[in-house]
């Protein structure tokens, strides 16, 4: 189909039999990259200039703030540069090596995690080292047109009822807004959502981020007609009131196909009833501690509602899930 034909029928494409699960060949294959990059494509790259490259993954950390892993693919990259990646700007404070060691520069072809940067860039942004100024610049009026696009995008909608409005002729544009717990998700299900849309109805994303659904997410929500889709994360105290107030649906998913397959049922009308999760108590872990045969104990303040024993729990950090399962015992701090 792609006119390549194997070195064994007399062709110039290398062919390598591989299996990830088994491990066959995988140094094969390497060695071919390797040996096609550099005898035959001659690719080079300058060291000797300002950097350049891709942001491969983003999130945002709780210690350490935004952090986005780029591949540098020209220049040196070195602490200290500013840079300009998508909307995001900053200078390089630290590099990590995928080793996990802190290093100074990163020349071509190297991934590292850079920190430093006053947002989470989108995954598949470009950086490039520039000078300051002109990276605040750009920054702020990209800024802007990603929030007058946002604002362009607005049409109380929710899955179940979504196929009967569209029979009605209300609807002809579901408006999703979808937080993820890293950028990377977060892309995956735009572009399976926008492979949805069909000639009577566009699933329109209107807004992405990474972190907890919060009250600006549910406010955008309540203006625009939207959904909200949660990927792996959980919506605030805040947002979670006002989503209820507002009557703003938001949907949350652990697996992408669920949700794929949750918007491809509502626009055909199928969508079964949901299992209603009901929201119990909040508590906050103050203090851990080992006990003997019983493990790392956490020890709570309750928040909000109240804590029974035998009922499901999450444990979220920085909104993100980190643990689900079942409170096992409860015992009161005296």
């Amino acid at each position: 189909e792609y006119n390549l034909v194997a070195e064994d029928f007399g062709g110039d494409t290398m062919f390598v039999d591989i299996s990830a699960k088994n491990g066959t060949n995988i140094e094969a294959l390497e060695e071919a990259v390797l040996l096609t990059a550099d005898a035959a494509l001659d690719l080079r790259a300058n060291p000797d200039m300002e950097a350049q490259g891709v942001a491969i993954e983003a999130h945002l950390d709780r210690g350490r703030g935004p952090v986005a892993t780029v591949l540098v693919q020209k220049g040196t990259l070195r602490i200290g540069d500013s840079i300009l990646c998508g909307t995001a700007f900053g200078k390089v404070r630290a590099m990590v090596d995928d080793m996990g060691e802190r290093i100074n520069a990163a020349g071509p072809s190297t991934p590292v995690e850079v920190l430093g940067l006053a947002d989470v860039p989108m995954a598949g942004d470009i950086f490039r080292v520039v000078d300051e100024k002109i990276a605040r610049q750009v920054s702020a009026l990209r800024l802007s047109e990603k929030k007058r696009e946002e604002q362009t995008k607005t049409s109380k909608v929710s899955l179940d009822d979504f196929f009967k409005q569209i029979q009605e002729g209300e609807v002809k544009e579901l408006n999703l807004i979808i937080k993820g717990d890293v950028q990377g998700s977060v892309e995956a299900l735009i572009q399976s959502l926008d492979r949805l849309s069909t000639d009577e109805v566009k699933v329109n994303v209107i807004h992405t981020g990474v972190g907890a659904v919060n009250e600006s997410d549910v406010m955008l929500a309540s203006a625009s007609n939207a959904i909200i889709i949660g990927f792996n994360v959980r919506p605030d105290s805040k947002a979670r009131k006002y989503a209820e107030d507002e009557k703003i649906e938001v949907r949350l998913y652990r697996v992408i196909y669920e949700t794929i397959e949750d918007i491809k049922k509502a626009m055909a009308g199928l969508l079964e009833p949901e299992h209603v999760e009901r929201f119990q108590g909040r508590s906050e872990v103050r203090a851990t501690f080992k006990v003997p045969k019983a493990g790392v104990v956490a020890g709570c303040y309750v928040a909000e509602g109240k804590v029974t024993r035998n009922s499901n729990i999450r444990i979220l950090r920085d909104g993100v899930i980190i643990h689900e399962g079942k409170l096992s015992s409860l015992k009161r701090f005296k």
